[in-house]
């Protein structure tokens, strides 16, 4: 459902309220940009409002960053919120399936209306619980799996447990991405950090600005450096996001 930027309150004007079994869902806009929130203190989502398909958060662009290193057919994102990140992976790889699971019916018909999120059969989305769903994936059936799943404030605990992350490895391609959006870094000792060194060969961090961690999980043995930098070029003239800036602050895990 997106992740929480910690805001002292939103700036803006709030233009559309929904209401449903979970709470509230709340669209704001200020001059530049459109947010959604579940409590009009946390942002979930953000675009900018002269495009659309192109995430503000860091830490949603820095999302994106396995697509310096693989081509997609087919992409699961867990978790849509204003579908900024389903936007961005819709227009990055025109070629690819976009399957998108929400758990929250009018935040699927709130991303639609107001976040220009596109109706087209290549971006198809599933009204379920993300965990139910990932478990019942046929065995290497998408190739990157982006989860960020929050509610109002706070991470969903699914997140962090080891038979999530063991049914979204067994859904990956040999060679497939896990994109993990976390709210902070994990305990080396923990039995997520654990999970995560066994199912990956691959494990790098991004330390975003606001404090989350995006983990990237790879199924095959892969080192991301030395970068290719006419590719990072040709992808920022397909979705502009800062693509050198962001590598940058990519950090390989030692497990």
């Amino acid at each position: 459902m997106g992740s929480i930027v910690n805001r002292p309150g939103i700036n803006g004007d709030i233009v559309h309220l929904e209401r449903d079994g979970f709470g509230n869902i709340l669209v704001l806009e200020d001059r530049k940009h459109r947010m959604l929130s579940f409590d009009s203190i946390f942002e979930q989502s953000k675009i900018a409002l002269a495009a659309p398909h192109l995430p503000v958060h860091e830490y949603s662009r820095a999302m994106l960053l396995p697509a310096a290193f693989a081509t997609p057919g087919h992409v699961t994102v867990l978790g849509l919120g204003g579908g900024a990140l389903a936007h961005g992976l819709y227009r990055l790889f025109p070629d690819c399936q976009v399957h998108v699971v929400e758990l929250r019916e009018k935040v699927v018909n709130v991303a639609r209306q107001w976040f220009g999120l596109p109706d087209d059969p290549r971006l198809s989305i599933t009204v379920d619980d993300a965990a139910d769903t990932v478990a019942n994936l046929p065995p290497g059936s998408t190739d990157m799996i982006f989860t960020d799943l929050y509610s109002a404030n706070r991470m969903s605990p699914t997140q962090a447990q080891r038979r999530f992350i063991k049914h979204c490895c067994r859904a990956l391609t040999d060679d497939g991405w896990l994109i993990l959006n976390y709210h902070k870094v994990p305990d080396e000792s923990g039995s997520l950090f654990r999970e995560l060194v066994r199912q990956f060969p691959c494990l790098l961090y991004f330390r975003s600005r606001s404090n989350n961690t995006v983990i990237y999980g790879c199924r095959q043995p892969f080192y991301p450096w030395p970068l290719d930098v006419p590719y990072l070029k040709e992808l920022e003239q397909q979705l502009p996001v800062g693509w050198r800036k962001l590598m940058k602050k990519l950090t390989l895990v030692e497990g």
